[in-house]
């Protein structure tokens, strides 16, 4: 959660000054903790300034903290505060803890101001129970106020105000949310929509007759007669090219509008782009600044030359190295996203002649997407929140049969398509993706372990690559680090051994010459050998090059799983563990010192540390 930049700690009496310096140590910026009268001779006066009354400090000094806590009685921080309250938009969040540090209540600016969540990271630091009363928060529904400033957005409500649509919103009236776009706000209010919500993915799907309240996230500008809040994530970028020296007088203020009435949302423009060699002019700047001072992406010819465009122009080129200013400079802002308005061409007054374009951000685009998440180990449990959350909602859900229990995509969604790989080859694999991506499905491509540690997902994603295809990685829990909880091992010793290997020994994959399990031991590093039970007896022999026979070893089979099984001894006997208790693919290999050692002491938590390094 975020928390305030300056917060200050008022303390009633020198009983509470424990218990700010408690609540000031886990604070991020700056913080000053203020007491009536002497302070104690324990208590240095560089972390702690005295006052003479608490009302002349927030006289003088309440605008000048985003945040204060009141420790003491309530009804000193409500007199205390009230002459100088205004608005939710302008005020300072306010907590007040009582003096026993049993209840922290969030008492003004609970979501604008961040009071609210402050009053939680509060009571958690000294295991308090938050007393949080704004409506939205006691029944768990989205503080509508606050969303845009959670995800980066702009908000805009046609009632003038936000407060008319979050009465409706908490009183449970009906309510349609259109998520034109996808992203991580767009993921969460998906995932946590109310009953009392409809979901839909685009605006024109929507009966407005049905509805009481529309929430829009798009960067599409949308008109209704229903009270609406729109909520615009920077998912646009403006191209824009003009001639040298271009007056700007009136420019943006056109470009504005036309963007509008071409049915986009300025309010969605999240940069603004254009070619070098108009880099440094005024109207450039300008635009930029006046939008909100938004990125502004700079690029030579030579890095749009590639760029495809709908409307190129040989004379452009001729100029620049490029068939296009606006429209190629949008798109490669963009990631390479489409341009939703073509090259648009503008002069208001002679000689300034300019044109514009816009495209939209590539991963804000609502369309086909695949997800390569990581499973785990094998324990349903031990699957990240996100990869989770994306079985929640895949359409379809491809997953390493002979490597990843069927029971993790129990949680899939009522109609969802759920299908083993270990049967396919890459091609029929990919053929299934494709054709649940070309029809605008969420795929989850399901791998053991995490996915970029031998998951074979490299060939895919070339694959992915060459089709211009959406795609990204949710990491998971590598059998490795299940090995280290499982051994109750910190595979790291403080002056012994400071290197973790992640390797295989050499079967029907070669290895390279320089990867060589004789010369990775030289190290005698704790190494983790991953797909090589089948050839333990290469593996011995390599090893005990470098490392001595009497190193500790465990061979771990199928960890996390219900019949997990771990074996230890030495590296001198590691071939007859694997081969006597009939261990297979699925076996890690570690070995080295680090194995059940419980010798050496960290620097982390010597007194001479400071809190920056420690955990």
């Amino acid at each position: 959660m975020p928390q305030p930049d300056r917060t200050a700690i008022v303390c009633v009496s020198h009983i509470s000054l424990s218990l700010a310096q408690t609540i000031a140590s886990e604070l991020l910026g700056e913080k000053k903790i203020f007491t009536i009268g002497l302070l104690p001779t324990e208590v240095s006066s560089a972390e702690v300034s005295t006052i003479s009354s608490i009302a002349d400090l927030v006289a003088t000094s309440f605008s000048l903290f985003d945040a204060w806590i009141f420790i003491g009685a309530m009804g000193i921080c409500v007199r205390s505060i009230a002459p100088y309250i205004t608005d939710k938009h302008h005020d300072p969040a306010v907590v007040n803890v009582d003096s026993t540090g049993r209840y922290v209540v969030s008492v003004l600016s609970g979501h604008v101001g961040g009071a609210n969540d402050l009053t939680c990271l509060v009571a958690s630091a000294i295991g308090a129970e938050p007393v949080v009363t704004t409506q939205s928060d006691r029944i768990g529904l989205w503080a509508l106020d606050t969303l845009a400033n959670t995800y980066g957005w702009k908000a805009v409500s046609n009632t003038g105000d936000m407060n008319r649509p979050i009465s409706l919103f908490v009183n449970g009236a009906r309510t349609a949310l259109i998520l034109e776009t996808a992203g991580r706000g767009e993921d969460e209010l998906e995932r946590t929509c109310p009953p009392h919500v409809h979901l839909y993915y685009r605006f024109e799907d929507v009966c407005q007759e049905d509805y009481d309240l529309l929430l829009v996230v798009s960067a599409r500008y949308n008109e209704s007669q229903l009270p609406m809040i729109a909520y615009y994530p920077p998912a646009l970028v403006l191209g824009v090219g003009c001639r040298k020296q271009c007056a700007s007088a009136g420019i943006l203020a056109h470009i504005v509008s036309e963007i509008r009435r071409l049915g986009y949302a300025p309010e969605a423009v999240g940069g603004v782009s254009t070619i070098d060699i108009k880099a440094n002019e005024p109207l450039i700047a300008d635009i930029a600044r006046s939008l909100g001072n938004q990125p502004l992406h700079i690029y030579t010819g030579e890095e749009l030359q590639g760029v495809e465009v709908p409307n190129p122009s040989d004379k452009v080129f001729a100029v620049t190295g490029s068939y296009g200013v606006a429209e190629a400079s949008a798109r490669k802002a963009a990631g390479m996203g489409p341009v939703v308005i073509e090259k648009q061409k503008g002069q208001l007054s002679e000689g300034n002649d300019f044109t514009f374009s816009v495209a939209q951000t590539a991963d804000s685009v609502r369309a086909g997407h695949i997800e390569i998440v990581g499973a785990g180990p094998g324990d349903p449990d031990l699957v990240s929140v996100r990869g989770r959350q994306f079985l929640e909602k895949a359409d379809l859900i491809l997953y390493a049969g002979s490597l990843v229990p069927r029971e993790l995509t129990a949680c899939a969604k009522a109609g969802a398509t759920v299908r083993s790989s270990a049967a396919m080859n890459l091609e029929e694999q990919f053929e299934l993706m494709a054709d649940f991506y070309r029809r605008g499905k969420l795929v989850v491509r399901l791998h053991t372990g995490d996915p970029c540690i031998y998951g074979a997902i490299q060939e895919q994603m070339a694959l992915f690559d060459h089709y211009g295809m959406r795609y990204h990685i949710t990491p998971g829990i590598s059998s490795f680090q299940a090995a280290a909880a499982a051994l109750r091992s910190q595979f790291t010793i403080p002056e012994r051994t400071q290197t973790i290997i992640l390797t295989r020994g050499e079967g029907r994959t070669p290895m390279p010459e320089r990867e060589k399990l004789h010369l990775l031991a030289q190290s005698q590093s704790t190494m983790c050998i991953f797909l090589s039970a089948a050839i333990v007896d290469d593996v011995q022999r390599e090893l005990l090059v470098h490392y001595p026979p009497e190193t500790p070893v465990a061979a771990c089979y199928r960890l996390t799983w219900p019949d997990e099984k771990i074996f230890r001894g030495t590296l001198a006997h590691l071939s007859e563990i694997v081969k006597e208790n009939n261990l297979t693919l699925t076996t890690m290999i570690v070995v080295g010192e680090a194995i059940d050692n419980r010798e050496g002491l960290s620097r982390l938590y010597a007194d001479e540390f400071k809190h920056l390094f420690r955990t």
